[in-house]
């Protein structure tokens, strides 16, 4: 590691870290909140009909999702890195998301198997960060603000989608029936975001 990259890292910052001990004092049994900082992040847009589709499904040992909102898991592409989620955007496009120092390695692997397909390949682990909302209420906070039908007969492990959490873009993924989610939000507006949460939230510690 260089002395610049040592550096970079003792400055980073995100949106949410002031808040991290305050959520663990607001998160109760029923509901829990915190900050997954610096996920990596890589928005992929290709043909999912083309050849780079099949190389990257060898690569990541899963194929991208093409059902709409659906969500693969994927191999890890660093030791001990930790998986890899895929998430459906769009026809053609995908957000690769992963632990926290995977974004060169796992770009390495995807821009080789895109090789010289037409193509798009852009780190975007900058431009959010991620609040995980968890425990047995946590879908009763979430629909306080979203007017996705969140039921587990419509949503639940496995699903993603783009859309509005009280006024807020979001892209929302369910990562287990608990359940938990996580919230990937502009830097922005994170602060707004969480502090809605934990309003809705307070009724759920009350009780």
């Amino acid at each position: 590691m260089t002395v610049d990259s040592v550096l970079a890292e003792s400055l980073r910052r995100s949106p949410l870290g002031h808040l991290s001990d305050y959520f663990a004092q607001r998160s109760t049994g029923g509901v829990r909140l915190r900050e997954l900082p610096f996920l990596t992040m890589l928005n992929l847009q290709l043909d999912p009909d083309g050849a780079a589709a099949a190389r990257i499904a060898a690569a990541l040992g899963t194929p991208l999702p093409t059902v709409p909102n659906t969500v693969a898991g994927a191999r890890d592409t660093v030791a001990d890195a930790g998986d890899l989620r895929i998430l459906w955007l769009g026809p053609t496009e995908w957000l690769v998301t992963g632990p926290d120092g995977s974004a060169e390695d796992t770009s390495a692997l995807l821009r080789e198997a895109l090789a010289d397909e037409f193509s798009s390949l852009v780190d975007v682990s900058a431009n959010r960060t991620t609040l995980e909302l968890s425990g047995p209420d946590a879908r009763e906070v979430l629909e306080k603000g979203c007017s996705l039908d969140l039921h587990p007969r419509a949503f639940g492990p496995g699903r993603c989608a783009q859309t509005l959490l009280s006024k807020v873009n979001v892209v929302l993924d369910q990562t287990d029936s608990e359940p938990a989610y996580r919230l990937l939000v502009r830097g922005s507006f994170a602060q707004y975001l969480a502090d809605w949460l934990l309003d809705a939230m307070e009724e759920f510690s009350i009780r």
